[in-house]
């Protein structure tokens, strides 16, 4: 998960960022944007505390587990959630993949953090790679309805209710994901 230090400061402040514009989003009164945004800003700054380059800080053993049982935890919750809409599946599968990956970086020595060896160089991991591909379809679909449609006229939205703004969040947070499976 942790990689050369630039990049990983630019997936620490896409993932912070995207976190925060999420915590906007929670005070929308737009029901259909409050109810995802509490598990994206969540998978926001999960994604850029997971993302800190090990020269700057190393968490200590215990974070990993506890990474993991809060994902856990929002895994469950949108398994619950997922009966009203299938967002949610997306969500599950976010949710899972980074409890996955902190239970990889729990069972990798604290000294190979960061050269991509979380897997013993036997090449990629089935769950790995199909997290990667995953991921790749979504960020390709994401990227595809951010293209500008029709433009509807009507009243002003507020900044926090832009779908689109919401969307491209989605999808700045799929390409970070992607970017922490390819350095596992």
């Amino acid at each position: 998960m942790h990689g050369p230090a630039s990049p990983g400061w630019l997936l620490v402040a896409l993932c912070a960022a995207t976190g925060a514009y999420c915590l906007l989003r929670m005070r929308s009164g737009v029901e259909e944007q409050r109810s995802a945004a509490g598990g994206e800003a969540l998978m926001g700054f999960g994604m850029a505390a997971m993302a800190v380059p090990p020269a700057v800080f190393t968490p200590p053993g215990w974070a990993w587990p506890v990474y993991a049982a809060v994902f856990g935890a929002a895994a469950l919750r949108a398994l619950w959630s997922a009966r009203a809409g299938a967002h949610h599946l997306h969500h599950l599968v976010g949710a899972g993949a980074m409890v996955y990956m902190a239970a990889v970086m729990a069972g990798t020595p604290a000294h190979a953090h960061g050269h991509g060896h979380g897997h013993g160089g036997a090449g990629v991991p089935l769950l790995t790679g199909v997290l990667l591909a995953y991921f790749t379809a979504y960020v390709l679909l994401a990227g595809a309805r951010l293209l500008p449609a029709a433009a509807a006229g009507g009243a002003a939205v507020a900044w926090g209710d832009r779908p689109e703004v919401a969307r491209a969040c989605r999808l700045s947070m799929g390409i970070g994901m992607l970017a922490m499976l390819l350095t596992m």
